[in-house]
């Protein structure tokens, strides 16, 4: 359990620098990130390199006994690049060009900036890929912030059609796969092909997910470009990329094949400000952040890193992009510290030293003021590196026990935003509230591609994975627990078509149904109906299905809501949370999970890593743990904002 921070050492005085890394150490901080926003520093004008001061900045943090993250500078090209070559932009879903005076603008697809962008990178490892200060590298940062995966640019037209060529073959393969008979939409040739864009009405959905695949292809290629020049140069050291909450719009698994660990940048009130959560959600938790979204990404990013991850940026105060930007109740700093690291994170990092004075992130909290003056994160950083090392002798190496998967997979994410069937069907937020309901069983879950090995669980969940590939499939059929199938599973083929045998496609031999047709529902439509002779809820989305089995539950006009066949389990619809928890209580029990009896509070959230067990309170109201246990940190009764940590004893149900 490792702290680091965000710092550039170009937006202050160097005599400053020094000054501030031993302050960095007094507090506990042992990491450091510097460097992926300088770009116009490294190459001021074409071919002119100026590396001193990084240098410099490097030897102090190295005297100063801290470990140093060095970003690669390419979310920012400087002016005199896009001057020179204006082709890089990118170009909106309108044709309009993206232009220079933020960060983000450059076109993925462009071979022009590849070749750009690989030559800054290599400069930068040759000079300073074994330098005694670096720990790792961090590739780029935030792929697809401000919504730049996708770039409507001639070179993005250009290589999709190449990718169009090496992926069906012949134009003929491309016009059945995509259903060209309709509208006369047929090609005659690849170099025909358009991009999905000024379309009268909406473009056709497989043309559309065609391009949404190329477009994520090439993050990876860009990505792996430069994770191939950095292990030439630092061949021992891991290489990562901080990635976002609630962003899907490329395959993480994907670009995570050629890096170590995966990272994130945690930002828990402004990503509550900007969610679907209703009012009253919002204003419970204004000051502490939804009580499962964080745990959710910390679960996906532990996926993607293959069990090793961070949290790159960690909110330290009120931020400066969100609607509205709140400052979080004392003590949720530290909260969010411990909450990453019951999840498994090495490393949690502070966004930023010290608050900019100028430019765009002024309002955005740093653990010091921009005079220098320590902010409140800073007394909640140092009060946790004094904690993790009362903890250190308590911990136990090992990876998650987790008995329950739930599989997300991010293909199946752009086919069902592509094709959504209904304005209030996020495919996201059903994912994430399948977890929350499983998670308030104070259960380690984990989140897995479609790749993984499902052998170690004892529930595999499959919230909306609208295609089953072939080998999803086989290992779906060896799988010896629980699966729970939910609505949309399988409903779609690669292409974004209604497979011949109707949804859920590859899985009727595993549960015998088929869905003959589905509605979509506005958001205020509560469709009621008893479950395990509780009254629930289904809103958003259903199914009329066909099958000899009788269904579990159903809805008043006949159609059903649950069907159960031998260990699996098929939710025709999309229910509120506590239709889920009664739905989870008994597929998890007949699955012999043991539930707890601690995580009813709204608030309260427990987790398990390491030997140690945490218990986490962000509700308003404060709760009360069990007396009997030794503590070491915290205590048994919790107000907002606390949290409790003690030795999980053998056989201990949380």
């Amino acid at each position: 359990m490792q702290l680091g921070v965000c710092y550039y050492p170009e937006h202050w005085p160097e005599q400053m620098w020094a000054e501030d890394f031993k302050q960095m150490k007094s507090l506990g901080i042992s990491h450091v990130r510097i460097g992926e926003f300088a770009w116009s520093r490294y190459e001021p004008s074409p071919g002119l390199y100026q590396w001193e001061w990084l240098e410099r900045a490097l030897d102090q943090a190295h005297a100063g006994g801290l470990k140093v993250i060095l970003g690669t500078p390419t979310a920012t090209p400087p002016h005199w690049l896009i001057k020179a070559h204006p082709e890089v932009l990118p170009l909106d879903h309108e044709g309009k060009v993206r232009g220079f005076g933020s960060r983000r603008h450059y076109c993925f697809s462009s071979k022009v900036y590849r070749e750009l962008a690989r030559e800054i990178v290599e400069r930068m490892a040759q000079r300073f890929g074994s330098h005694p200060a670096l720990s790792a590298w961090q590739t780029d940062n935030e792929y697809g912030c401000h919504d730049t995966i996708i770039s409507y640019s001639k070179a993005a037209q250009l290589g999709f059609q190449s990718w169009c060529r090496e992926r069906y073959g012949s134009i003929e393969a491309l016009n059945e796969a995509w259903g060209n008979v309709f509208w006369s939409m047929e090609y005659q040739d690849f170099q025909a092909i358009e991009l999905p864009m000024l379309t009268v009405t909406e473009a056709n959905p497989s043309h559309r997910l065609a391009f949404w695949r190329y477009s994520s292809d090439q993050v990876r290629a860009f990505n792996q470009m430069q994770t191939k020049i950095l292990r030439k140069y630092s061949p021992t050291l891991p290489l990562v990329h901080n990635y976002m909450g609630f962003f899907t719009q490329f395959d993480h698994f994907d670009v995570a094949e050629d890096l170590d660990i995966a990272s994130w940048d945690s930002y828990p009130l402004g990503f509550l400000d900007q969610s679907w959560e209703s009012p009253r959600v919002k204003e419970t938790y204004l000051r502490t952040g939804h009580p499962d979204h964080t745990a959710f990404h910390h679960d996906l990013y532990r996926g993607v890193g293959r069990g090793r991850w961070w949290v790159m940026e960690q909110q330290p105060g009120p931020v400066n992009w969100a609607p509205h930007n709140p400052a979080p109740l004392p003590g949720m700093v530290r909260l969010w510290t411990f909450e990453a690291f019951a999840h498994g994170a090495e490393l949690v990092s502070y966004f930023r030293w010290r608050q900019a004075p100028f430019a765009q992130e002024q309002f955005h909290a740093g653990l010091h003021l921009p005079n220098g003056d320590r902010d409140q994160a800073s007394f909640e950083v140092e009060q946790v590196h004094a904690e993790i090392k009362k903890l250190q002798a308590h911990m136990k190496p090992g990876p998650s026990n987790a008995k329950i998967a739930l599989v997300f997979d991010y293909p199946s994410e752009w086919i069902l935003r592509v094709s959504p069937q209904g304005k209030s069907y996020d495919p996201l937020r059903w994912s994430m509230e399948v977890y929350a309901a499983l998670r308030s069983f104070g259960q380690n879950i984990d989140i897995v591609p479609a790749a993984a090995d499902l052998s170690p669980y004892r529930c595999v969940v499959l919230p909306n994975i609208a295609h089953c590939s072939t080998a999803f499939l086989k290992r779906l059929k060896a799988f010896q627990g629980s699966l729970v199938i939910g609505p949309r599973t399988g409903s779609k083929t690669a292409e974004l078509q209604i497979p011949q045998e109707l949804p859920p496609a590859g899985l009727q031999d595993l549960i015998p149904l088929r869905v003959r047709r589905v509605e979509s529902l506005p958001p205020q439509i509560k469709m009621p109906l008893s479950i395990h002779q509780e009254e629930c809820f289904a809103s958003f989305w259903r199914e009329e299905v066909e099958t000899k089995l009788k269904a579990s539950a159903e809805f008043a006009d006949g159609w059903g809501a649950l069907y159960e066949h031998r260990n699996v389990s098929y939710l025709s619809a999309c229910f509120d949370f506590e239709t889920l928890r009664v739905i989870f209580k008994k597929i998890l029990e007949d699955a012999a999970i043991t539930l707890s009896k601690s995580a009813a509070g709204p608030g309260l959230r427990l987790q398990e890593r390491h030997g140690l067990s945490f218990a986490f309170n962000y509700g308003p109201e404060a709760v009360t743990l069990s007396n009997k246990r030794s503590y070491l940190v915290g205590s048994a009764h919790l107000k907002a904002a606390e949290l409790a940590i003690w030795k999980t004893e053998e056989g201990e149900v949380l």
